[in-house]
């Protein structure tokens, strides 16, 4: 099921339409167009310590559970200039060594959520008020005290079989 029910360039109201090698597709008759639906795009970011034996996680918006950091990515931006200012606006910090870890289209909030691991450059963070609270963990305490079945969690995970590997 499609969220937009209307076309985004006329306003017509959107029918289903079969699309060879792609299914059924959202189309509008007046522009004779189809319409593939329009989702978010966000990072979320394994972040390491310096000295790479820790990874940090965060509390946000009065929570109190343990997740990754992450934000939307902006129009324009590419998902690895997303992840440095990401960090430099949460953390205070500047990520170095971005790494791609994996992706997965997240359904309540209509976003593909791409997941990199990054190491900042030194430890020292400045964390603004999006951040409620901070810890570092090591790899097995950060496993153990993210959220449970978050997505944070299921990259995390996937991001340490790859270390053992």
């Amino acid at each position: 099921m499609y969220r937009e029910l209307f076309c985004k360039n006329c306003g017509n109201h959107l029918t289903e339409k079969f699309l060879e090698n792609e299914g059924t597709i959202p189309y509008c008759e007046a522009c004779g167009e189809f319409r593939f639906p329009p989702f978010s795009t966000a990072v979320s970011m394994i972040v390491r310590h310096p000295e790479k034996s820790e990874l940090l996680l965060i509390q946000q918006y009065g929570r109190p559970h343990f997740i990754l950091t992450a934000g939307y990515v902006n129009q324009g931006e590419s998902a690895e200039t997303a992840v440095s200012r990401e960090i430099r606006e949460e953390l205070g910090a500047k990520a170095v060594n971005i790494q791609f870890n994996q992706s997965q289209y997240f359904e309540p909030s209509n976003t593909l959520m791409l997941n990199f691991s990054c190491v900042l450059e030194n430890a020292e963070l400045h964390p603004n008020q999006e951040i409620d609270a901070y810890q570092w963990f090591d790899y097995i305490s950060a496993l153990e005290h993210i959220k449970p079945e978050s997505l944070a969690k299921k990259f995390l995970t996937a991001w340490l079989h790859k270390q053992e590997g």
